[in-house]
């Protein structure tokens, strides 16, 4: 995992930093950011302070974003923390007082389309114009045909395409949170799950059955697992809980309260139904984990 500092605590040294939002960390930006040795991103989302009605669901949180760009080599994460203040920044001002001034940047990676600055006025051709470093400008990739972007691929997690926004992104879309306590239903049926409560603040796919790969935290590791995933409101069900994450880990007899859990999304298996008896859900449940099992016994 790359080290996180905020930037009031960086350490101005010779650095080759990349900047941008980062959110996916998907394989348009591992080409930005490769040859890096630091990562300049913001927190929370720029749109979320100049525009909060167009503010996106994000992808990943800044704990993930750490261990995606830690994999890619990168020594630090340098962490803006955006308000309306910085927005106001001018473009060569965040240059000199930034990248120059607080990072020390000899060199310096971007996106062909990275803005910056007061009412995003700054662009590429400003920041190769500066004599303090050199400027990297990566080109857009393309998966299938289409730019890898992360609004493409938040749609394609919605659309419950998983398999596809992985492809995208480089690495398997997941969620990460805290299990909880539900109200044991599936316990009843013979599939006792671990509950997950989204975060409104990330993108969740849509409602339906998932194949994924589940991590549950180990000391400093993770203990990996098949695991079937419903994700929706149980329409079998009258429960006014609203969504819920539900899932049912493959060769697992343990409590799993109030642990950490990651889910590793690698197929959609089904839509949300209404089933007319327990029954005959609890038959549709025994197909989903089996095709789950075969699914993700390979990455277990």
């Amino acid at each position: 995992m790359a080290k996180v500092t905020w930037l009031p605590d960086a350490v101005t040294r010779p650095r080759h930093v990349a900047v941008g939002e980062f959110d996916g960390v998907h394989l348009g930006h591992r080409e930005v950011i490769r040859g890096a040795d630091t990562v300049l991103t913001f927190e929370p989302h720029p749109r979320a302070v100049v525009a909060p009605n167009a503010a996106p669901k994000l992808l990943t949180g800044l704990d993930v974003k750490a261990e995606l760009v830690g994999r890619l080599g990168v020594r630090e994460l340098v962490v803006i923390p955006f308000d309306g203040a910085f927005a106001a920044q001018s473009p060569q001002g965040f240059i000199d007082d930034v990248l120059v001034g607080a990072l020390g940047a000899d060199r310096v990676s971007v996106g062909e389309n990275f803005r910056f600055g007061h009412k995003a006025a700054g662009d590429v051709e400003l920041l190769r114009a500066q004599p303090a470093f050199e400027t990297r400008v990566a080109t857009m990739v393309e998966v299938d045909g289409e730019i890898v972007s992360s609004t493409h691929i938040r749609g394609l997690v919605v659309a419950g395409e998983v398999d596809v926004a992985a492809r995208f992104l480089g690495h398997p879309f997941e969620l990460r949170g805290i299990v909880q306590h539900g109200d044991k239903r599936g316990r009843t049926l013979g599939y006792p799950t671990a509950n997950l409560v989204p975060d409104d603040a990330h993108v969740c796919p849509g409602h339906g059955v998932y194949a994924c790969r589940a991590g549950i935290r180990d000391g400093d590791g993770w203990r990996w697992l098949a695991a079937a995933t419903s994700i929706g409101v149980r329409p079998t069900f009258v429960t006014g809980r609203g969504v819920l994450v539900e899932a049912f880990l493959l060769d697992f007899d343990g409590d799993l309260y109030d642990r950490e859990l990651r889910l590793e999304f690698v197929a959609r298996l089904r839509g949300e139904k209404r089933f007319d008896s327990a029954a005959t859900l609890v038959e549709q449940m025994d197909r989903d984990v089996e095709q789950a099992r075969s699914l993700v016994a390979a990455r277990v």
